[in-house]
């Protein structure tokens, strides 16, 4: 759950809403005229629209393994809320592990790109936190450099033997992958390398709208035409919730996102009997404007 203070109003948006944006944005990248690849385009691959797909479904469904903790989650006694991501993932970082425990392997039979492509998004989150000499290209946009998700409190050899979790879930997977029709293509770093990137950059972006959207960011190391052809995203926020992006990514402009959220207003404590109350409460349609800077 995210919880966030804009304004007068408390915005709770869910981890599969917030990657549901995520996946939106996924399928509208992609700007010729000013040399943004689709995703799945990158490298010299026959099949690259299925291989898009692929990408849009692994953005969609990122924080798929949060579906469980979400339909029952843990309250915050302060004021009977779910607890904020940040609340949870403090209170002991193995319980984020856990939602990637469940995640990852969710599409791995059925779609195996695309879980391929989730793995790494787990990975690159905790990785800068636990090891050394790791490519910065990596880093989540949102994230000041060497950080990430906070592992306080933990002993890192738990945070490694996650992530060594990962990586044989990765070889089962590149396995698999190598055996498939344009298989070798796919998982080839000149593809598969700006696809990962831009999984970090649709939960970014996603997460800062579910922020507020009212924060000027940079997003750096976003990939263009190829790997080799990287740059910093500049976003500026407007009034009316327009957000202004240059160099500009996508194929609409502008584009218009809504974000699926419960919005509370005034004083917040504790009630009792949590779900009768909390599926009354209507769902909101915040809506922002991606546009170019011309």
């Amino acid at each position: 759950m995210l919880k966030t203070r804009v304004g007068n109003e408390l915005w709770l948006i869910s981890q599969p809403d917030h990657a549901a944006v995520s996946g939106y944005l996924a399928a509208y990248w992609g700007n010729p005229n000013s040399g943004f690849t689709p995703p799945g385009y990158f490298g010299d691959l026959a099949g690259a629209e299925a291989v898009r797909a692929e990408v849009v479904l692994a953005a969609a469904e990122h924080d798929n393994g949060w579906w469980e903790w979400e339909a029952d989650p843990d309250l915050d006694p302060a004021d009977g809320l779910p607890l904020h991501l940040n609340d949870l993932t403090h209170a002991g970082p193995e319980r984020g592990f856990d939602r990637w425990r469940l995640g990852v392997p969710r599409l791995a039979e059925a779609r195996p790109y695309a879980a391929l492509l989730i793995s790494f998004h787990a990975y690159w989150l905790y990785a800068f936190n636990c090891e050394d000499g790791l490519d910065p290209a990596f880093h989540h946009p949102l994230f000041k450099p060497g950080g990430g998700p906070s592992l306080e409190g933990m002993d890192l050899e738990r945070a490694r033997r996650f992530l060594r979790e990962l990586h044989a879930v990765q070889a089962d997977l590149f396995d698999r992958l190598r055996t498939e029709p344009d298989g070798p293509e796919r998982i080839d770093p000149a593809a598969l390398s700006p696809n990962i990137r831009l999984i970090q950059l649709f939960d970014g972006l996603s997460l800062a709208l579910s922020f507020g959207g009212d924060k000027a960011l940079r997003m750096p190391g976003i990939p263009r035409r190829d790997w080799n052809d990287r740059v910093d995203l500049e976003l500026v926020p407007q009034a009316g919730r327009r957000i202004r992006i240059d160099p500009y990514p996508f194929d609409v402009d502008p584009l218009v996102v809504h974000l699926r959220a419960r919005i509370l207003t005034g004083p917040v404590k504790p009630r009792p009997h949590f779900h009768a109350w909390w599926h009354a409460l209507p769902h909101a349609d915040i809506e922002f404007t991606y546009c170019s800077a011309g």
